[in-house]
């Protein structure tokens, strides 16, 4: 009887006889391990319980096919280039890893160059940028030499300023302001009124805040805190922008004086009109740099841990950059994938190989399986990747393998698109015999130490992926963001952690639904492969 239950599973678990037999045993020995429970819920329905568990989650895709007649294997290069050597010749027997042929790989070498340079030059930037940064005490002398300097022209610009407004040069009988307010016929006096407010009061509040800082500068040491000048720092910019502010008014308002002059011949206004717009394009210069000056301090402070973190991040980039164009460096040196004869060359020196199409036609002692795969699974597949073997007419046997080449032109049957790939053995077995029905299982991708979770409690809606977390009365929805998965298990990359109980399969029937799920929830702890 165990022997009629034991290939029984093996007969209906073909692609995937490892995890089929270890789960057997498991069975066979009296004990198994189920990864929910029953839940009450509301009447009717039942909950099928799920632990979030850390784990291994082995993906990949699966195929058939057949151990190939002749163990034959064309060799085709991944880019384009010129033949420039050929190291071996026909008949010859090579190792895994000899360099078959050799194409010109100036371009990619020039992309590395570019790409060591671009690396060189990021970590030069960084070293700079630490450098200026590294020490405290130069950039707070930075910031009071650029304070004071500020203060070096802002008493002459305020007194300016002020005697553009209140200053009584203009008319022996008024003030400035006076002047500009009557200058104007009593039909302009509205829009006249608008250019003279603007102009009183953004000096006033200029004004203002020119004496409170001037005070707090003069009592303010060189010396002082690192806090102590930035707070003066930061002051002493709000009022550069209030007294470019207050220019900018002025230099309006005897603009405006102008201009209506301009347009009414009666009117005409004292030479020293000019003067004072003359002078206030000075100071409006003056104080634009100043503030500029200032702010840069500013952002400097600000700035500083922002900026190293983007150097890092830029040199991070640039050292992935190289790395990529070593690795496209290696693609123009075509080696042998494994041992072998080299049964024929179809290029010489000078010709162009072409990226896909067969450069040397090798014949390996090794056996080969061939597997077709659709085209969504082929996609994940290359060549390098490990792989499991199992045969029909070997239940017992289970071979190890490295995917050696895939197909670059599909095979399309009925609409549907198929492509052959090639598996080397990394064993031999005399039993293993060509034109032997195979099946293949591919790992396209492996994660240690990741939160794992069944594919059934996974539900997505709107593109957003969510479960179902255990509440006291109803499961509430939980946003999740998901990685890798294969046939049973799905990653979690985020939203849950390691113990949550979650919902892995809602019931509404109670004793078939309880039988069924009984028999439907057996799990290998530490075992997420064998899926795709």
């Amino acid at each position: 009887m165990i022997k009629q239950f034991w290939n029984k599973i093996l007969t209906k678990t073909k692609q995937h006889k490892v995890v089929s037999i270890v789960l057997a045993v498991i069975i066979l020995g009296g004990g198994y391990y189920a990864y929910g429970k029953l839940n009450s819920g509301s009447a009717g329905t039942q909950y099928v319980l799920a632990t979030v568990e850390k784990g291994t989650l082995v993906a990949s895709v699966s195929g058939s096919g057949q151990v190939l007649v002749s163990n034959q294997v064309d060799i085709k290069p991944k880019v384009s280039g010129d033949v420039v050597y050929i190291s071996v010749k026909e008949g010859q027997e090579v190792g895994a890893g000899t360099l078959l042929v050799q194409l010109d790989a100036q371009d990619a070498q020039k992309a590395i160059r570019d790409a060591q340079i671009n690396l060189d030059s990021a970590k030069l930037s960084l070293d700079k940028l630490k450098q200026s940064t590294a020490d405290p005490d130069k950039i707070h002398e930075d910031s009071f030499n650029t304070i004071s300097n500020t203060f070096l022209d802002l008493p002459t610009v305020i007194s300016g300023a002020e005697t553009v407004i209140n200053g009584s040069t203009l008319s022996s009988s008024q003030s400035n302001l006076g002047f500009y307010k009557d200058f104007v016929y009593s039909s302009d006096q509205d829009q006249a009124t608008l250019f003279v407010s603007a102009a009183s009061n953004d000096y006033a509040v200029a004004r203002s805040q020119y004496d409170e800082t001037l005070m707090l500068y003069k009592n303010t040491s060189r010396y002082a805190s690192s806090t102590t000048t930035l707070d003066l720092l930061n002051k002493i910019t709000d009022t550069t922008k209030s007294i470019a502010q207050a220019l900018k008014s002025e230099q309006s308002l005897l603009d405006y004086l102008v201009d209506y002059t301009s347009k009414h011949s009666g009117k005409v206004l004292p030479t020293l009109v000019n003067t004072y717009r003359n002078n206030l394009q000075t100071y409006i210069g003056q104080v634009n740099n100043h503030l500029s000056d200032l702010i840069n301090i500013q952002n400097t402070i600000k700035n500083t841990p922002l900026d190293i973190n983007s150097q890092e991040l830029s040199i991070k980039q640039r050292e992935n950059a190289l790395l990529d164009a070593q690795e496209k460096l290696a693609d123009y040196y075509i080696r042998a994938p494994f041992s072998g004869v080299v049964a024929k060359i179809n290029v010489k020196n000078g010709d162009s190989a072409s990226s896909g199409t067969a450069i040397i036609t090798f014949i390996t002692r090794q056996k080969l399986a061939q597997i077709s795969l659709n085209e969504v699974d082929i996609a994940k597949a290359k060549v390098g990747q490990k792989a499991t073997l199992t045969f029909d007419a070997i239940p017992d046997l289970t071979i190890t393998g490295e995917v050696a080449q895939i197909d670059a032109i599909g095979t399309v049957t009925q609409g549907v698109v198929t492509y052959n790939l090639q598996i080397a053995f990394d064993t031999q077995d005399d039993r293993v015999k060509s034109g032997m029905s195979t099946s293949a299982a591919i790992i396209t991708d492996t994660k240690h130490d990741v939160l794992l979770v069944p594919n059934a409690a996974v539900k997505s809606q709107g593109g957003a992926y969510y479960v179902e977390v255990q509440d006291a009365t109803t499961p509430i929805r939980q946003p999740v963001e998901i990685g890798i998965s294969n046939d049973t298990m799905t990653e979690i990359t985020s939203g849950l952690k390691e113990g949550n109980s979650i919902v892995a399969r809602t019931v509404t029937s109670s004793a078939t639904t309880q039988t069924q799920q009984n028999s439907s929830t057996f799990r290998i702890p530490g075992i997420g492969g064998g899926g795709r």
